[in-house]
């Protein structure tokens, strides 16, 4: 196979395990930077281009794909589609993920539990909107957010209501979402590739610290997981469209809740956690995958 890791640093973990496991199974791969791509879009002849060589013939795509780039990275991977590459995760099914209000809408309207949210455009709402989780203390999070930043807790209804009015004041899209206690501080990544969790890992935040992201100093964790959480994890893929993501869970008194599904989950924390070999499983599903796509054409 001939394969395009679309990532904007080829120095990254992910970027190099991903270029390492494909390289290690005699496939030709490289790491190519989304936002030095152009592409001309034509219904003769589509193509892209990079750093003014013409990309041609890549059987498959694997986007890496920060959150401050989808919008462009997004379209470069709509083109590799356009023109036959096969993608781990398509275009469409990141955009969706992104959108954490729609996603998290479209997770509950398919019966996925999740916290308590609440999400208001008009500062008059307020009160109402703290209200709507049960009160403080609450967890205010940026709908753009990433990696726990624009993450907040308010331990009172006073604070919140203050962190409230700030974001509104600067036009930033918001949830209130409300704040699970019994987590201890912790989440559970869950890394799905296909119909499976293939490893999972508990991340635990640092002492005087809510948010477990491993970005924000969190520690991680082996676990096992109940069967629930394993098809709560699975079933959450699924209804996202992807085929390879991090799906986040919280432990609580009523069961597994899905705080969120990423469509580019790092390997570093998973790998080094589970010892597994997650990169080259990415790439066995991709060969899987291009093997039936074949056999139907």
């Amino acid at each position: 196979m001939k394969i395009a890791i679309l990532s904007r640093d080829s120095t990254l973990y992910s970027s190099v395990r991903l270029l390492e496991a494909a390289q290690a199974r005699g496939h030709q791969a490289r790491v190519l930077d989304p936002t030095h791509c152009y592409m001309n879009i034509t219904d003769m002849k589509p193509s892209i281009h990079y750093q003014g060589e013409n990309l041609l013939g890549y059987d498959a795509v694997i986007p890496r794909i920060g959150a401050s780039i989808t919008f462009y990275g997004t379209a470069v991977l709509r083109q590799f589609e356009v023109m036959g590459s096969r993608p781990l995760n398509d275009s469409a099914a990141i955009s969706r993920s992104r959108d954490k209000l729609a996603s998290s809408q479209l997770l509950v309207r398919k019966g996925i539990d999740m916290p308590i949210t609440a999400f208001a455009h008009n500062p008059d709402n307020i009160d109402d909107l703290i209200a709507e989780v049960g009160g403080a203390p609450l967890v205010i999070k940026m709908v753009e957010g990433s990696q726990g930043i624009g993450v907040v807790l308010a331990e009172t209804d006073n604070a919140a209501r203050s962190v409230i009015q700030a974001f509104m004041g600067l036009n930033a899209n918001i949830m209130v979402q409300e704040f699970i206690a019994e987590a201890g501080a912790s989440d559970i990544r869950c890394f799905v590739i296909g119909n499976k969790v293939v490893a999972a890992m508990k991340r635990q935040a640092r002492e005087g610290e809510f948010r477990s992201n491993l970005h924000c100093g969190g520690k991680a964790s082996a676990v096992r997981l109940s069967p629930e959480e394993r098809s709560t994890a699975v079933r959450a893929a699924k209804i996202m469209g992807l085929d390879v993501c991090g799906v986040d869970l919280l432990r609580s008194s009523r069961g597994p809740l899905v705080m969120e599904v990423n469509s580019s989950p790092g390997l570093e924390g998973i790998e080094k956690t589970s010892g597994k070999d997650i990169a080259g499983l990415m790439i066995d599903y991709l060969e899987k995958q291009l093997l039936q796509q074949s056999k139907q054409l």
